[in-house]
């Protein structure tokens, strides 16, 4: 199974001005990130799952992570579509995450919309008083 990593979709103002900028990339999104995670080879072919007010809303999959000579930072090259997933509340962190297989939101089915889903907002409520 492979491995997913989170991380906060900074500077989205909505869900859908993040698909927008991934999918303005013909081939290839790329995020910059200061350090090559340790686990990287198991990511490639697993997600980075976005966050978004509190709440896992989207994944991305990995196509792989390639060194930038200019400052040795390192890209994460992301397939430029957003696929949305089942809301699951998310705490905000810096940098990205780690995310298991068995812990990741599953894809939303045919027919099923984000709004059948618990809105972000609603979902981190009722996280913090321990009913999700």
């Amino acid at each position: 199974m492979p491995l997913h990593m989170t991380k906060i979709a900074f500077s989205a103002e909505s869900p859908a001005s993040l698909r927008a900028w991934l999918e303005s990339h013909p081939d290839e999104a790329r995020l910059t990130t200061r350090y090559l995670p340790k686990r990287h080879e198991e990511m490639v072919g697993g997600s980075l799952y976005w966050i978004f007010e509190h709440a896992l809303i989207g994944r991305s999959p990995i196509l792989g992570f390639e060194q930038r000579e200019s400052d040795g930072r390192w890209h994460i090259r992301l397939a430029p579509k957003l696929i949305p997933v089942v809301t699951k509340p998310k705490r905000a962190h810096q940098g990205w995450r780690y995310l298991k297989d068995e812990d990741a939101p599953r894809d939303l089915g045919d027919g099923e919309s984000s709004g059948d889903i618990m809105p972000p907002k609603l979902a981190r409520e009722l996280m913090k008083l321990g009913l999700v």
